[in-house]
């Protein structure tokens, strides 16, 4: 795996893990809302917000066909395309004040566009990275022109195979950029514990040879944990300031306690991953003397033999190895032992 810098943010191998915010439509088209959310992001532990640059006519048609209805199971049921993203889109000049708090408070903002507008739009506005949603990792064409310029991309694969992944990574290699992030993702919303294979994110770095993370949708922060001990090293949740607002994703998004547990949750696992590392630590030299080693278990005379009933291998450490235990069966001992002596070299003849 390799790594790349997002500003001045390192992200990938041997960096912490890079933990995304994603506002989606959880500000309600209420701009105070949106900025009461990302200073809770702020809060909670995030390093980035992240938005999505599409009006509902860049994104799709204003269609009541069968097609552009949503009836498939979803948390959106009921209503089509045109008329989800009308509720659920981020105005566009929303995106630069955002972007000025966010940076203010220390935060990476980026976003994901979803058309070339957008790419347009983004590439002035002077974002450091990319989002490719996993619906539109089949547009070649839009990949090949965010991969244009020249920025890192980060990449959901919801719906994609391998052979689609295969496509998108070559569309952004072709054009000279070799800065990606591919996100292990179940694009289900909340996703299936069942479903989410974990096992498959880092053969995505092995097989692509580049950085990976998850996009994750379950309920909670045990996936992205997780992720994280698998080698994540992004991390993309939905966030919202209070479920009981509601809105469009709501409900499969984390408020700031649960977030910001998650986060500590994170930390936690990235410092129990360390490094590998064979030798004693601080407190296992400790503990070390609490290993076995070789006592005078009754008392001895000199000249007497050692024997299993006079020699044992006990706790606490100080004696000589248990691997002599046999070597020195039967030989004599040159002075008197009492019972709880470590045993050492020069008792013995």
């Amino acid at each position: 795996m390799t790594n790349f810098k997002i500003n001045d943010r390192i992200v990938g191998e041997n960096a912490t893990t890079f933990i995304v915010a994603e506002l989606s439509a959880n500000h309600n088209q209420s701009y105070e809302l949106a900025e009461k959310t990302i200073i809770a992001a702020k809060e909670a532990g995030a390093d980035a917000v992240k938005l999505q640059t599409y009006t509902a006519d860049t994104i799709t048609l204003d269609s009541d066909k069968d097609y552009f209805k949503i009836q498939h199971g979803t948390v959106w049921d009921g209503t089509t395309l045109h008329k989800l993203y009308q509720k659920a889109f981020t105005p566009w000049e929303w995106h630069a004040p955002l972007k000025k708090l966010t940076e203010k408070l220390g935060m990476i903002f980026f976003s994901t566009p979803f058309d070339f507008t957008a790419v347009d739009f983004l590439e002035d506005l002077g974002v450091g990275v990319y989002k490719v949603a996993s619906f539109e990792v089949h547009d070649i064409p839009l990949i090949e022109k965010i991969a244009s310029k020249k920025k890192p991309i980060i990449i959901s694969t919801g719906i994609a195979s391998l052979g689609d992944m295969d496509e998108a990574v070559s569309a952004i290699i072709k054009n000279g950029n070799g800065e990606f992030c591919l996100l292990k993702c179940t694009s289900s919303y909340p996703a299936p514990i069942e479903e989410i294979n974990l096992k498959t994110m880092p053969k995505l770095g092995e097989i692509f040879n580049c950085v990976y993370g998850v996009s994750d949708h379950t309920l909670g922060g045990t996936v992205s944990s997780a992720a994280v001990a698998l080698g994540a090293s992004i991390v993309e949740k939905h966030f919202i300031l209070d479920r009981s607002l509601g809105g469009e994703d709501s409900s499969f998004s984390m408020e700031p306690k649960e977030f910001k547990k998650m986060v500590s949750e994170i930390r936690i696992v990235e410092k129990a991953l360390g490094r590998v590392e064979f030798g004693l630590t601080k407190s296992t030299q400790v503990a070390k003397s609490f290993g076995r080693s070789l006592f005078i278990s009754e008392d001895i005379k000199a000249g007497e033999k050692l024997t299993e009933k006079n020699i044992r291998s006990v706790r606490p450490a100080g004696g000589l190895h248990p691997r002599y235990y046999y070597e020195i069966l039967g030989r004599e001992a040159r002075i008197d032992l009492t019972l709880g002596e470590p045993l050492k070299w020069e008792f013995l003849r």
